[in-house]
């Protein structure tokens, strides 16, 4: 008898399995107690690129809650680390570049850095697996090509990204020249973890809001699709996510990914209205309302797997990733009610 795949990864692909899925963004993290202390003077960059460390964190969620997949703890920025790029994440600011690429030199330098060593990622993810077996399945994850050059360009966390929106008009060769290299580093990344094992993959684009629409076209979605495309060969399910980007949902579905991520701005049947009713979905419960009363929040929850109903799939998850200050019982609660729905 056939074994049938997990709930995950048959949603993933457009059908309806017997239990809803669900996996938080962020749930390996700040919200979990355990994960605070095994934290505990190590770096952030440092405890994704520790393999027993960096595995441990992302099992941990798994048992706590349930949830139907594990995502890889890592970082957007761990492939410009791997690539050797100076990038730390400050307490309190997040990534912070020590030289920021701003100019034709500037990208001269970075496009001499090659992808960099990624076997502490492959032996996390062995490391994982050994737990997971077949019933749970990991999740890849890396930043979009444009969220990578915008913390480049940028140097740290912005609210508009004028600098880096500047140099993709004033000096288009340039732009492309960078954003080759954010995709190739960020698409080897993800390859690294599909090959280690990883049965999913994420592109998660923090940045892209900030874009118009062509914009988004002309100057970020060919290098998204450049780096999904790495990946093409591997026959895994690719999930492309962004924050604020409604009006994207079609681009960024065409840049090659077979699900998308919808965030918590617009509700899932309108999202898969523009859609043309043909993707599967990921999304969007409101991170905001983890925090208010059950019945608030429940019926927030009931709410989004109702509208998602009208897709031909649907992974239920937040519309961001968990707040730090989440309490590990309302995720645990919340994945209770999505399972019994």
């Amino acid at each position: 008898m056939e074994i049938p795949a997990p709930a995950l990864l048959q949603a993933f692909g457009g059908h309806r399995p017997d239990t809803l899925p669900v996996w938080f963004m962020r749930q390996a993290g700040r919200s979990l107690p355990e994960y605070r202390k095994l934290r505990e003077g190590v770096g952030m960059l440092d405890s994704c690129l520790r393999p027993e460390l960096a595995a441990e964190i992302t099992l941990q969620p798994v048992r706590r809650h349930g949830v139907d997949a594990a995502i890889l703890f890592s970082d957007i920025v761990v492939p410009l680390r791997l690539a050797g790029v100076d990038v730390e994440i400050v307490p309190g600011v997040g990534p912070v570049v020590a030289e920021p690429v701003r100019t034709r030199s500037d990208v001269d330098r970075l496009v001499a850095h090659r992808p960099g060593d990624t076997s502490p990622v492959a032996e996390a993810i062995r490391i994982v697996l050994d737990e997971l077996g077949d019933a749970t399945p990991l999740i890849g994850f890396a930043g979009a090509p444009f969220t990578l050059a915008a913390y480049l360009v940028e140097g740290r966390p912005s609210r508009d990204h004028l600098a880096a929106r500047g140099l993709m008009h004033s000096d288009p060769e340039t732009w492309r020249r960078l954003m080759n290299w954010t995709a190739d580093v960020t698409g080897e990344f993800l390859r690294a973890q599909v090959l280690a094992g990883a049965r999913a993959a994420q592109l998660f684009d923090s940045w892209a809001g900030s874009l118009s629409l062509a914009d988004y076209q002309a100057h970020a979605a060919p290098y998204s699709a450049r780096a999904l495309a790495r990946i093409e060969d591997l026959d895994v399910p690719r999930v492309h996510f962004g924050t604020g980007t409604g009006e994207l949902l079609v681009a960024m579905r065409d840049a090659g990914a077979d699900v998308v991520g919808v965030d918590y701005r617009i509700p899932l049947d309108e999202a898969n209205r523009r859609l043309g009713g043909r993707t599967p979905l990921q999304g969007n419960i409101d991170p905001a309302l983890l925090t208010a009363p059950w019945p608030v929040l429940e019926a927030h929850v009931r709410d989004v797997v109702e509208r998602g109903r009208s897709a031909p799939g649907h992974v239920v998850n937040l519309g961001h990733g968990v707040p730090p200050t989440t309490d590990p019982a309302v995720l645990t609660r919340v994945v209770e009610l999505v399972h019994s729905l």
